[in-house]
């Protein structure tokens, strides 16, 4: 399996999507069952903090007083 750390936003989805269409299935055994839970549930955590991050730097954009984007604001590294 691909390191999270390494997994676009859009990667991780499309992984997550796989898992959950395994899991609806009904038909894989319970150990993998609860193996791609677990992985299920680490993609859907790396998705939330992709978002998070997004929004932050979407937040970060700059108006002016009549509301129109001015800039960015440099958002710093965590």
């Amino acid at each position: 399996m691909t390191d999270l750390k390494k997994l676009s936003f859009e990667a991780a989805m499309s992984e997550l999507e796989k898992v959950v269409g395994q899991l609806e299935t009904g038909s894989v055994p319970l150990e993998e069952s609860i193996k791609l839970y677990e992985r299920g549930d680490a993609l859907k955590k790396h998705c939330e903090k992709k978002l998070a991050e997004a929004e932050e730097k979407v937040a970060k954009i700059t108006l002016n007083a009549d509301g129109q984007p001015t800039g960015t604001t440099p958002v710093p590294n965590a």
